[in-house]
């Protein structure tokens, strides 16, 4: 069973074992989960892309094509050359 030691400053090394199974990459975040009876899950903090539905939602503003994104985008570029 892959383990870690706590240094001083409260931080942990993940094992490279653990790391490899929850495909975790450097600069990754992961979730502490306490549960009841006192055991702890780590989790990769990923945000499911359902989770991002209504986060550009502003009231009054409509919805745009991707021809329009990709015209302003162009526009865009072309101003700044």
């Amino acid at each position: 069973m892959p383990s870690a030691t706590l240094t001083s400053k409260g931080q942990l090394t993940i094992p490279k074992k653990v790391r490899d199974q929850l495909h975790l990459k450097s600069g990754d975040r992961v979730n502490f989960i306490v549960l009841n009876d006192g055991n702890v899950l780590l989790q990769p903090a990923i945000i499911r892309v359902t989770e991002l539905k209504g986060v550009l939602y502003k009231k009054g503003r409509r919805p745009i094509s991707i021809e329009e994104m990709n015209a302003a985008v162009s526009k865009r570029m072309s101003a700044k050359k």
